[in-house]
């Protein structure tokens, strides 16, 4: 219990909340209640934590948990030794790191014979006692093996003082940097690695992109990595700090005495042979989790944008999977997201018959009122794109809508499992298109059903961790779906899954009631389904839309236990629920306090009258499209000084991608990004969103632009620089970003960024600086 208490407090503590709430929390988990249910449903117990807060509660909780694990391991393995004192057991208790607890049990940890365990053997210590303890006792009187065996037991003695290693390696972490080279005879074969043939950087300063750009260029055999333990060279025989701390830790001086100087070479092995080994791994580490968190992050924030991007919504849209030899795949989904034709043309070359594709295009679109073309943006997506506004430059009238849809993932989903369970009957090539036409109408139903790793917004997704790359990703799929609420009497079984408290078995056993016994009337009518028990019901019924039920609330976000807060409300408001609900005058007019009782509090009260206000609002924003300008097709069409309507793609630590319709990402560096700092490019923009940018540099030869958000930047000298790649640049599988991982939509009307902010000097100090931070210039 007292270790409980304690990772409660810490939890507190760095949260900045009060222990008893951390505590209601915990028990929550405990009792099996999800984030979303917790965050939306239970606010008075927990005093109102967000879904933010309890993400993290969440996972410190584990990491506590799993340190308090591993601490309860390392006592009982001491104490079986019978080295277990109380002054070792309090260090042991008070250790706050994973790191720390394992410095301090090294010296109890079973391993292999030692040099120094050896040398104990023969009889060694009392050499490296007498040496230590009194260096006036002269190294002289003693052989060469018992020098030997004494260096070694002391060498581990130092390796082994939990105290010292933790400040040396925090010290190194300080101090140290990364070094690189290009290997020899690799210059040519890893030019996407050219600005890390020679290069070095401090490791508090090193980001996360450059991070694991390095690791990735280490492990392709590129790149030679150092890591040196200071930043400046220190001169041949002079003794470095770490070594001086050593020394001083162990009360090692050169005063004169017999002992000293031989002990201060052993301080030095010590510190090349062991320490410095040692540290090197615990840094390298450092990094990788350093870096991997970040990208994680990067990764998770671009993936909620995706899923809660602005869903075009139940109108009839005509998918279109590009292709050049193999023909462009058609589908047409009603609004509902029901197939109800496919086709395959071929427009391009080779074979070039445009006019038939055209007529058959026109044929599908009058037969079935088509409303939005969704154009996949893989290969001949820019000719398909042509070919679609040819289409509807010659419809009369009631014409519709053409958006470009990131294809990411489509062929991960045509060829899965449950795509064929979906679509057993259809050919894989045709279900891209199906999939490409419904993520433009529900872009979050659909991505779903696609492993999120193969979505494509990450930064270096494919070096992170797989654990901490699906915890992180999961929690972003679970919250995403559970903000907006899924219509279970539509819901696909990937989809469900995803609904607080419902697993993947639940999903498929309520798929397979309805199929059996129609659309569910009622959220009361879930109990009926095999193994959905109460506890289950307690946590999916407030995430589930029943539209057109029994019950209006049923199509609310206000949960069934709260139903009777809305009957009171009625009673005293006189107006039938129909009535009540939507009805801003009448619901702004009452008091919440009036309706809290022993069960729920204001903060649920107030959220169950916003609720009734507007019921079941999708916290997503309006459907926009971006258009590209005309004429624009390549990068070779691009000039510096144009300004163009383009979409976010993806959002990494030092800037944004932008499509602008050239089949090439542009970046808008951070520091192009305002006329004010900017510290996460997350606070200016997001993926999706639709923005106007102005061309700075373009190298056609490899395929590089440059952009800004700050429309009011003049094109000067820097403009006309070469163009080299920028460190770090997010890339799939080591090449540079080809076409855009999101849908060319966003959720607002393109914005002119800082247009009347305050002018001020960029970060950097001049555009020129700019250019060459985001890559070009160098």
């Amino acid at each position: 219990m007292t270790i409980l208490l304690t990772v409660n407090q810490r939890i507190a503590d760095e949260l900045g909340v009060r222990v008893e709430q951390v505590q209601a929390a915990v028990d929550l988990l405990d009792a099996g209640s999800t984030v979303p249910f917790i965050a939306r449903y239970r606010k008075e117990v927990t005093g109102g934590l967000d879904d933010a807060q309890l993400r993290l509660l969440e996972e410190r909780l584990n990491y506590l948990r799993e340190l308090d694990e591993r601490r309860t391991v390392i006592l009982e393995s001491i104490r079986s030794q019978d080295k277990l004192d109380a002054a070792l057991e309090q260090r042991i208790m008070a250790a706050e790191t994973k790191a720390r607890l394992e410095d301090i049990y090294l010296p109890f940890k079973p391993k292999r014979r030692t040099k120094a365990q050896i040398a104990r053997e023969a009889g060694h210590e009392p050499v490296a006692d007498a040496l230590i303890n009194d260096p006036t006792n002269d190294p002289a009187d003693y052989t060469a093996e018992q020098l030997d065996g004494a260096r070694s037991i002391l060498v581990e003695r130092f390796g082994e003082d939990a105290d010292l290693v933790g400040d040396l390696r925090e010290l190194m972490w300080k101090r140290g940097q990364v070094k690189s080279s290009v290997r020899k005879g690799k210059e040519e074969e890893g030019a996407k690695f050219k600005d890390y043939f020679e290069f070095s950087e401090p490791f508090e300063k090193l980001p996360s992109h450059r991070i694991l750009a390095l690791l990735r260029g280490e492990k392709e055999d590129v790149l030679s990595l150092g890591l040196e333990p200071e930043t400046q060279e220190i001169a041949p025989g002079e003794r470095t700090v770490y070594e001086g701390r050593i020394a001083t830790k162990f009360g090692i001086a050169d005063r004169g005495r017999p002992a000293d100087p031989w002990l201060l070479d052993t301080v030095r092995w010590a510190w090349r042979t062991k320490l410095l080994v040692t540290l090197g791994i615990d840094t390298r580490m450092r990094l990788r989790q350093s870096a991997e968190r970040d990208a994680a992050d990067v990764f998770a924030a671009n993936l909620r944008d995706l899923l809660l991007a602005a869903p075009a919504g139940t109108r009839a849209t005509m998918g279109l999977d590009p292709g050049f030899r193999t023909g462009v795949k058609v589908a047409v989904v009603d609004g509902t997201g029901k197939v109800v034709a496919t086709e395959v043309i071929y427009p391009h070359k080779p074979q070039g018959k445009s006019e038939a594709a055209i007529a058959v295009l026109g044929a599908l679109v009058a037969r079935f009122g088509v409303e939005l073309i969704a154009i996949g943006n893989g290969t001949a997506s820019r000719e398909t794109d042509a070919l679609a506004a040819e289409l509807i430059s010659r419809i009369p009238d009631r014409k519709p809508t053409k958006v470009v849809v990131s294809e990411a993932g489509a062929s991960v989903y045509s060829a899965s499992a449950y795509a064929s369970a979906e679509l057993p009957d259809m050919d894989v090539s045709l279900r891209g298109a199906v999939s490409i036409a419904r993520r433009l109408q529900d872009p979050l139903a659909e991505l779903v059903k696609i492993d999120p790793k193969s979505i494509g917004v990450g930064q270096y997704q494919h070096d992170i961790s797989e654990a901490i790359l699906a915890r992180s990703l999961g929690a972003v799929v679970e919250d995403a779906v559970n903000a907006v609420g899924v219509d279970v009497n539509t819901a696909s079984v990937p989809l469900l899954s995803r609904v607080s408290g419902i697993t993947g078995t639940l999903a498929e056993s309520i798929v397979a009631h309805r199929d059996k016994t129609g659309r569910f009337n009622t959220r009361a009518g879930l109990k009926e389904v095999p193994r959905l028990g109460p506890k289950a019901f307690e946590q999916c019924a407030g995430f589930l839309r029943i539209g057109g039920g029994d019950d209006p609330l049923d199509s609310s976000a206000v949960h069934p236990e709260a139903y009777p807060i809305v009957r009171r409300i009625i009673d005293r408001t006189g107006q039938g629920v129909h009535e009540l609900i939507g009805n801003t005058t009448v619901l702004r007019s009452l008091r919440p306090a009036e309706f809290v009782d022993d069960r729920f509090g204001l903060p649920t009260v107030t959220d169950i009258i916003g609720e009734l206000e507007k019921p079941g609002r999708d916290p997503r924003p309006e459907f926009k499209t971006a258009t590209f300008a005309a004429g624009i097709e390549k990068v070779g069409d691009l000039k510096p000084g144009m300004t163009l309507e383009g979409v976010v793609t993806n959002v990494a630590a030092f800037g944004a991608f932008v499509d602008v319709g050239v089949h090439q990402d542009g970046l808008v560096h951070v520091s192009a990004m305002s006329h004010n700092f900017v510290k996460d490019p997350h606070d200016v923009v997001k993926s999706g969103d639709v923005v106007r940018v102005k061309v700075l540099e373009v190298d056609v030869a490899r395929q590089r632009i440059a952009l800004t958000l700050r429309l009011d930047d003049e094109i000067g000298a820097a403009g006309a620089q070469p163009a080299t790649p920028d460190r770090g640049r997010p890339t799939r599988s080591g090449a540079q970003q080809k076409r855009p991982s999101q849908p060319q939509r966003g959720g607002g009307a393109p914005r002119d960024r800082d247009r009347n902010a305050k002018s001020s000097p960029p970060a950097s100090g001049s555009m020129a600086d700019a250019l060459r931070k985001a890559g070009f210039g160098q």
